[in-house]
């Protein structure tokens, strides 16, 4: 019997190994901080060159993360023609100096302008609000080459040596990260769109010049306010519009499955890389430590 009521209790009982690695998240993501200075120090030898220009949209908050996760790019795909990172102006010149000083291929830029054509609330959209400012950047894309987008929590893994493949694709106008399940705002969806393969923009292979047409028609078309997934959904529609296919979700991971247990469950060497999102961003830093 004693058994039996032991058992009945195990339900209520804290969850010992998620609490656990939230804390040693935080702990190694302010001791990386700390030591940041020295981190950028220590340069790293890429042992190939990646035909990509690679973007990513961060700031101040996110500057530890963005240093990890340009250092783990380097390591495990390359060296990039450039990486830019695009300051959401929250960036100090220290700041600037320390991102610059992680590789030669790292700059630091604005948010791009709007693209010609934007007028009235959908410019200012993508000048002021914090992910309309995202959506700027990923519109200007791509500019010489093929560009890979990224957000600053995602690191990269030893399969990400195949990136060159993935971008010299000359049929496939873009590829996205598929989300585990609709993020989005959906005011701006119609019909079948709401039941397509849902994009997630943490990270966007973006080959050739996408048309924007139809995201900017839906947001001239809103009844309301625009929301911090209004530029995740206008990405979907246009992403879907353009024939943008969604990359391999077993190599290209944005995964909840193992948000509440101790380990990060994707560990497959195949792995090109991981979106650790706001419920598993904790093992963003207990995965750069193993």
């Amino acid at each position: 019997m004693a058994f039996v009521a032991n058992k009945a209790l195990l339900p209520n009982m804290p969850n010992y190994g998620y609490h656990l690695a939230r804390a040693e998240g935080r702990v190694i993501s302010a001791l990386y901080a700390l030591f940041l200075p020295i981190t950028v120090r220590r340069r790293i030898n890429p042992s190939r060159e990646v035909p990509l220009d690679v973007f990513s949209y961060s700031g101040k908050r996110r500057l530890a993360e963005q240093v990890a996760s340009i250092r783990s790019f380097l390591t495990f795909a390359g060296r990039p023609n450039r990486f830019v990172v695009v300051s959401d102006g929250s960036h100090s010149e220290a700041d600037i100096r320390l991102l610059r000083q992680v590789d030669e291929s790292v700059t630091v830029e604005a948010v791009p302008a709007p693209p010609s054509g934007s007028a009235g609330g959908f410019a200012r959209y993508l000048q002021y609000h914090p992910t309309g400012k995202q959506l700027a950047l990923v519109m200007s894309l791509p500019r010489e080459r093929a560009a890979l987008y990224i957000d600053s929590d995602v690191l990269f893994f030893s399969g990400a040596s195949e990136l060159g493949k993935d971008a010299a694709d000359k049929d496939t106008p873009a590829y996205y990260l598929e989300d585990c399940g609709f993020a989005g705002d959906e005011r701006f969806l119609r019909g079948e769109e709401k039941t397509q393969s849902p994009v997630n923009t943490g990270v966007l292979l973006i080959r050739q010049p996408l048309d924007w047409s139809i995201g900017i028609q839906r947001f001239a078309e809103l009844n309301g306010e625009p929301n911090f997934f209004t530029n995740q959904t206008l990405t979907h529609v246009t992403m879907h519009a353009n024939g943008a296919q969604p990359l391999d979700p077993t190599k290209y991971v944005l995964r909840l499955d193992d948000q509440f247990v101790y380990a990060d469950q994707f560990t497959d060497s195949h792995l090109v890389l991981r979106h650790y999102v706001d419920p598993v961003r904790h093992k963003f830093w207990t995965k750069l430590i193993r």
